[in-house]
């Protein structure tokens, strides 16, 4: 590939689910921001915050620990990145 070329999906004009807009909850507006933004944005944006605070298991990268600002998301210490996912759907307008 010479360069980077923008390849556009065609959705009849429509966002699919990564690009769809969507309202963060209270709980989880303090880490992605309270303003709506594409469902894929959220997940970079989690993922981001916990690369950064270095949240991740030491042993299994696939567990999270939680800090003071997922605690309340997660609703407890320890979770897998799979129950991530689907906790945060729930956290999404």
């Amino acid at each position: 590939m010479a360069g980077k070329e923008k390849v556009e999906a065609d959705t009849d004009g429509k966002a699919d689910a990564v690009h769809q807009l969507v309202q963060p909850s209270e709980v989880l507006a303090p880490i992605v921001g309270s303003e709506p933004i594409a469902r894929g944005e959220v997940t970079s944006r989690l993922w981001d915050y916990i690369k950064k605070n270095k949240l991740q298991s030491e042993d299994d990268g696939r567990e999270i620990n939680a800090d003071e600002k997922l605690e309340p998301l997660f609703g407890k210490k320890t979770i897998s990145m799979f129950e991530m996912t689907k906790i945060v759907s729930q956290h999404l307008k």
